[in-house]
């Protein structure tokens, strides 16, 4: 089993700590795409956590089913008003499946990089492929790797910097892992978490959606459905099943 980074404790202030993803204008412009993607049928979402896209997307009339490997994400989900309705499968996303078909998968958040090598990123492809219905879409929202920005022979990057948190990513080329570092003010104290991620790029994801037998339907920069450029910082990017 993967270990889980989302304890009680991390669940317990994972909504407060969302930043800007939290925002009800950026849950709307996600859910609306999202809404639009599954059509009349179900859609399914790896990783889904709090609910923070399963619940309005849900009231949108979307039958949501997800699955996420941390039980105290997905019990402050149930304390939400329609989280009891969501069906959710406790496990790792590259290989665990929930009744289908489905018309639309998706993991948001970089929550693809929770996968830690590429043969898991690799299995997620096939898994998803096997449970989605023909012409089905799988959407993943995952930034891209800023190596650019990194300065000459460093491997760390401030990501955020605030009066009660540090934030800093650590690159390593060879490998394609990235480990996210937090520094947080807890208690008249600094608590350190650190996450280990697999960054990956467009094109590789590409291949693994051409190994699941699926193929690319759009790539946009954003959920506005934005132009995807070489100056983008992430991108939302669809893959369909055959009809």
């Amino acid at each position: 089993m993967r270990e889980n980074h989302f304890d009680a404790e991390v669940a317990a202030r994972y909504d407060e700590e969302l930043g800007g993803r939290g925002d009800a204008e950026v849950v709307a412009e996600t859910v609306e795409l999202l809404a639009a993607l599954a059509g009349a049928g179900k859609a399914l979402e790896l990783g889904i956590g709090t609910g923070r896209i399963a619940l309005p997307l849900a009231e949108r009339g979307v039958p949501v089913a997800g699955i996420d490997l941390s039980e105290a994400m997905t019990a402050r989900l149930r304390e939400k008003p329609g989280g009891e309705r969501i069906e959710v499968a406790i496990g790792d996303f590259a290989t665990t499946r929930v009744e289908g078909p489905f018309s639309l998968a998706y993991v948001v958040f970089n929550t693809i990089m929770n996968l830690t090598t590429q043969a898991d990123q690799v299995a997620c492809f096939a898994n998803v492929a096997a449970q989605l219905a023909p012409g089905g879409c799988f959407v993943v929202e995952v930034g891209l790797p800023q190596l650019r920005r990194l300065p000459p022979g460093e491997r760390f990057r401030p990501f955020h910097v605030g009066a009660a948190h540090v934030g800093f990513d650590e690159y390593d080329v060879a490998t394609q892992s990235l480990i996210s570092h937090h520094w947080s003010e807890r208690d008249g104290g600094w608590q350190r978490r650190s996450i280990p991620f697999r960054y990956v790029w467009p094109a590789e994801l590409d291949l693994m959606a051409q190994l699941a037998g699926m193929t690319l339907r759009e790539r946009w920069a954003g959920w506005r459905r934005e132009p995807f450029t070489s100056e983008s910082t992430f991108h939302v990017s669809v893959w369909q099943t055959a009809a």
